[in-house]
């Protein structure tokens, strides 16, 4: 039987989740076994846990589906236990170094006792200064074991269940499980501090805590803040049937009515039902108000004598007035200009049109990316909508004649963000732009993160210096309800680069869908388009942007490549998009089709890529045609942008570090050869999990009609998809 079972649910934190197990299976002391939590076989945190427990046996993973909630998953992982002492970690919490040892050491010296609390740290995401709030506490409790009428204070409500590590023959032999569905370590500590008979206390930080830039999920705003009334009627009647001494009820009863109170007094926890809420906890103050219990002095104890009055309409008087300043302060938009603000204002307090989209790609560009596809599967399945494209006055010419749009800036651009009901964009809206409840944002991304991108640009400060205002980037991360990803990889990064509230959709990129749609004849309009000869062979080299460097410079020379290679290929030259305003470049074999439209349509002309580290190349693979990854400064790049992986390590293809080895790849055929086609089939796997041709179909279900999640079509498996075919290259 092994000394510890670590039992670390995993919902909703799969970027973060091998930071916890990594501190677990970093321990110096391994007597120990790790149940890790997972959704189900199919869960973002599965295929990062199924790689731990191929490397290490004492890792024994457990399902526990997301309806039974963080309460059903510990109990789940307790169920599954076998050590003698269980331990609760959350999944984006770590185990300080050292900390079995420490927990091993105290419990040894102390003996056989049913609860050992511990301190935590609790981390700010961002900055400042780490708190230690159980310190406080258990500094006031007894040396060694001791019996919990001997600490009043310690009544286990105000600290979570990772402040503490429990002896499994006391749980289970007392039947102490986690109830409910929310709040449940209100309740869960409550019980177990009631049915203790010995504890003990070790004084030193066992768990750090990350807190959650969005904050506690329990304090969103919802009808679950209900059921702390339901873990406070639990443990004050647990108490009551026990005949709890006065001198441990009165602090259990106060800590339970603080939170209480707290949440009674908060009006964005309780968007309805907040007279309700008060008058059930009067009531629950009445009947298990100790006896000559007198209430705390100042503004708390007005509250308490309220609360036992069951006088809502003076409680919600006393914290009304700073309330309704904030609320103003927070909702006065700042467009520029007196016109333009006031006009925005008043169109904020008209109705949210229910049937109007608002659509934006790369900050205006024009017609584009996944908003395109979102709203060309919108006007077949949706038909009912309206939908505005915002642009910018330089990108008018180009928009297709049958979509609406409104130049950015204008009038007509600020009455569309201001009664939208939809609101979809590939980058973010301006910062001046109001998220009205009841509106639904929709954040498609642009790619597939290889460099760093949001908060994890931070420590690089090239890239840092550019990015501008990090708290002005997760205001607008506030703004998101859905976010959406191609792949897990992506999962996981975008929760780490852009923390918030909002919920992922692992539905594919709508972009991408063309490239499994598309036919031979779309195939070979793109290339007359183009301007690409039928009987030539076109590689498409797409370099991405480098953060150290001013304006666009290749770092190859296309004249000497194409002489290198010989006549059968012609280039097709597609820089970043920050520099598709520069005049044209190159001329005879080099067609530069940096000012193309459609990044798709070029890939879908091409029979093969070459690309340094754009995010190109993870929609390229879909095709299912050679990439080669052209990495003359791949040391430099990692070093000052940052990378999320080594792309070395895991090409999609061939790599060339020069000018003569990108060449001779081409000359020799080794860009497609049997190695270059199992890398490619390998970046596949991993990271074209979920375009299958059917994403904007699911974006639009899902987000613009309301289809509930078990409706949405399913991915189809990557064996079962058949790409579109190559002009001119066979694929083996």
């Amino acid at each position: 039987m092994p000394r510890f079972s670590i039992v670390v649910p995993s919902h909703g934190v799969a970027g973060r989740l091998s930071l916890a197990l990594d501190s677990i299976l970093a321990q110096s002391f391994g007597d120990f076994e790790l149940i890790p939590v997972c959704d189900g076989p199919d869960a973002p945190a599965a295929d990062i846990v199924a790689g731990y427990a191929e490397r290490d046996s004492r890792v024994t993973p457990v399902h526990s589906p997301p309806s039974a909630g963080l309460a059903g998953a510990r109990n789940t992982g307790l169920r599954a236990a076998v050590g003698g002492h269980v331990l609760f970690l959350d999944g984006d919490d770590i185990l300080v170094p050292g900390a079995l040892a420490a927990l091993d050491a105290r419990l040894s010296a102390v003996g056989d006792v049913d609860v050992l609390y511990v301190e935590h740290e609790r981390t700010p995401w961002w900055e400042g200064e780490p708190t230690n709030p159980a310190a406080p506490l258990l500094a006031r409790t007894p040396d060694g074991a001791f019996s919990p009428d001997r600490a009043p204070e310690l009544t286990g409500v105000t600290l979570p269940a990772w402040s503490a590590v429990y002896r499994r023959a006391f749980l289970t032999e007392r039947d102490i499980a986690f109830p409910g569905d929310h709040f449940t370590d209100v309740g869960f500590g409550g019980l177990v501090a009631l049915r203790a008979e010995r504890v003990a206390a070790l004084r030193a930080v066992v768990v750090r805590h990350l807190l959650r830039r969005q904050g506690n999920r329990l304090g969103l705003p919802g009808e679950h803040h209900a059921e702390l009334l339901d873990q406070t009627e639990l443990v004050l009647t647990r108490a009551a049937e026990q005949g709890l001494s006065a001198d441990r009820l009165k602090p259990l009863f106060e800590q339970l009515f603080a939170a209480v109170l707290k949440t009674a007094a908060h009006p964005r926890r309780l968007p309805a039902g907040r007279r309700a809420f008060f008058r059930r906890a009067g009531a629950l103050y009445r009947r298990h108000r100790p006896a000559g219990y007198q209430a705390p002095g100042g503004s708390l104890g007005v509250q308490h004598r309220l609360l036992a009055a069951g006088s809502y309409p003076a409680f919600r008087t006393l914290r009304a007035a700073n309330r309704r300043a904030l609320r103003a302060a927070a909702l006065l938009p700042r467009p520029r200009g007196l016109r333009t603000r006031l006009r925005y204002a008043a169109n904020l307090r008209l109705p949210l049109d229910r049937n109007l989209a608002v659509y934006c790609a790369y900050w205006g560009r024009g017609y584009a990316c996944n908003p395109a596809a979102i709203h060309a599967k919108a006007r077949e399945l949706a038909p009912h909508l309206r939908s505005v494209f915002l642009v910018e006055p330089d990108a008018v010419d180009g928009m297709p004649k049958d979509v609406e749009y409104a130049v950015i800036g204008s009038r007509k651009y600020w009455e569309a963000l201001a009664r939208a009901q939809y609101l979809v964009n590939n980058a973010n809206f301006a910062d001046a732009v109001v998220k009205r409840p009841g509106s639904t944002h929709l954040q498609t991304q642009h790619g597939t993160p290889l460099k760093t991108m949001g908060a994890d640009q931070a420590t690089y400060p090239v890239v840092a210096a550019a990015t501008g205002s990090f708290a002005r980037l997760l205001a607008r991360v506030d703004r998101w309800d859905y976010n959406l990803t191609s792949n897990r990889h992506s999962t996981e990064m975008w929760e780490k680069a852009f923390p918030g509230a909002h919920e992922t959709l692992e539905y594919g990129y709508p972009r991408n869908d063309v490239y499994y749609t598309a036919s031979a004849e779309d195939v070979a309009r793109v290339r007359k388009e183009l301007g690409v000869p039928e009987d030539k062979m076109a590689i498409l080299y797409a370099p991405t942007h480098r953060d150290y460097a001013t304006g666009f410079a290749s770092g190859l020379d296309l004249a000497e490549f194409c002489e290198a290679i010989g006549d059968d290929y012609v280039v097709l030259l597609r820089a970043h998009y920050f520099y598709d305003q520069g005049p044209g470049r190159g001329g005879g074999r080099i067609i530069d089709v940096t000012g193309h439209r459609s990044s798709e349509d070029v890939c879908l002309a091409a029979d093969a890529l070459i690309t340094d580290y754009s995010s190109i190349m993870f929609d390229y693979a879909n095709l299912d045609r050679p990439i080669v990854v052209y990495a003359d400064d791949w040391d430099v790049y990692r070093e000052t942008r940052g990378v999320y992986f080594d792309l070395m390590e895991v090409p999609p293809g061939r790599v060339a570090r020069t000018p003569e080895e990108l060449a001779a790849a081409f000359r020799d055929g080794g860009y497609a050869d049997e190695s270059a086609t199992a890398l490619r089939a390998a970046f596949r796997e991993r990271f074209c999990q979920f375009d299958d041709g059917r994403a904007a179909e699911r974006v639009v279900r899902r987000v613009l009609l309301g289809e509930p999640p078990e409706s949405i079509p399913p991915v189809i498996p990557l064996a079962e998809r058949v790409p579109a075919p190559a002009a001119t290259l066979v694929r083996s």
